[in-house]
């Protein structure tokens, strides 16, 4: 309870950051720090730094860049917030949540992927998502769990009030599971897969029921970015190194990525077939530009601001701007927070880095 509580008070503050949290890191400079955690998608990141493919292309720009990782999630994206890394790997909601709703200007870099089935909500000897009613439902709390159990919740026609809602950090919600007090889990992979390996788990719902809604990015300070293009370049040339060993099913690079999530190569296959990579430029820059991200960030800032998440004192769903490639803005024009920006993954794509 007492970690649950600190998470929480971590959450907040991370929400509550003034804009000057990181403003002593927009100027030029020639080192660079990111992190990330543990999912699916993102074990690139570690791959790119274990193989040296993150200092090759680094050292052509002549700069250097640290990749560490971090083994929780939202303490991940609150050291981010303060200012303690230059990018950070995380969900299109949490960075409307977290920094952008805390007045950090964040701009998504590389467009991932989005979940298509990481993501799920598990039962304990049940198997029909309405069983969950009346339940305690473990989850990181304000997170894209929460999102996902409520879009789930919609869909039987129940509601958060129905059930309470447990604060859990991912780091532990395996061993959370194993407990007979915990019967009912929203988490992602490879948690998830983890969890349904036990005998009386049921998958009762996942995120391929909400398609391109949780999408999964490197986000980086936009000011760093704005003064140093060369780490844009940099980041994103070795992504996309990485996303073509992975097309051509390069075992070496896989393996190393199953093992570092703790799964073999078969189980870390099955979690890239629930999620929708995108392994080439081209099709990250056409979902970025596509017409359906500006809905699904609307219609995620309603659901934080339904929850009181989206900053302090918000107003309305509309009170963080969200700009797009084309120009256009969700929310309000006058305080643009995150920015989705396809211009460092068009590079990529025209072979320019």
């Amino acid at each position: 309870m007492l970690k649950n509580l600190i998470k929480s008070l971590c959450l907040a503050a991370a929400i509550a950051l003034p804009v000057t949290a990181t403003t002593a890191s927009a100027e030029k400079k020639e080192s660079f720090k990111v992190c990330w955690s543990i999912y699916v998608g993102w074990m690139p990141w570690g791959y790119l730094s274990d193989s040296g493919i993150m200092k090759k292309w680094a050292d052509k720009y002549g700069i250097t860049v640290d990749i560490v990782q971090i083994n929780d999630y939202v303490e991940s994206i609150n050291q981010y917030t303060a200012g303690e890394y230059d990018g950070c790997s995380m969900t299109n909601m949490d960075a409307l949540s977290i920094p952008a709703g805390g007045g950090v200007d964040t701009t998504a870099l590389i467009v991932g992927d989005y979940s298509n089935g990481n993501d799920a909500i598990i039962l304990k000897d049940k198997s029909d998502l309405k069983d969950i009613a009346g339940q305690n439902v473990n989850l990181v709390e304000l997170s894209v769990s929460h999102y996902l159990l409520a879009r789930a919740l919609e869909s039987v026609g129940l509601a958060e009030k129905d059930l309470t809602v447990v604060n859990t950090s991912d780091a532990d919600m395996i061993a959370a599971y194993k407990t007979d007090d915990v019967t009912a889990v929203v988490t992602w992979n490879p948690l998830v897969s983890e969890i349904l390996a036990e005998p009386n788990a049921n998958k009762v719902f996942d995120s391929a029921g909400i398609p391109g809604e949780i999408i999964d990015i490197m986000m980086v300070n936009t000011e760093t970015l704005a003064d140093n293009p060369d780490f844009g370049k940099a980041l994103v040339g070795a992504w996309y190194e990485v996303m073509g060993l992975m097309a051509a099913g390069d075992e070496a690079a896989l393996t190393a990525m199953a093992e570092a999530s703790g799964t073999d190569l078969a189980g870390y296959k099955a979690q890239l077939d629930s999620t929708e990579m995108f392994y080439t430029p081209a099709e990250a820059v056409k979902f970025t530009e596509s017409a359906e991200l500006p809905k699904t960030m609307e219609f995620v800032a309603t659901f934080l601001f339904d929850h009181g998440i989206l900053g302090e004192g918000a107003p309305s769903p509309e009170f963080v701007g969200v700009a797009f490639p084309d120009g256009s803005v969700y929310g309000d024009k006058g305080n643009v927070k995150l920015r989705f920006d396809a211009t460092y993954m068009q590079m990529a794509a025209d072979g320019a880095l």
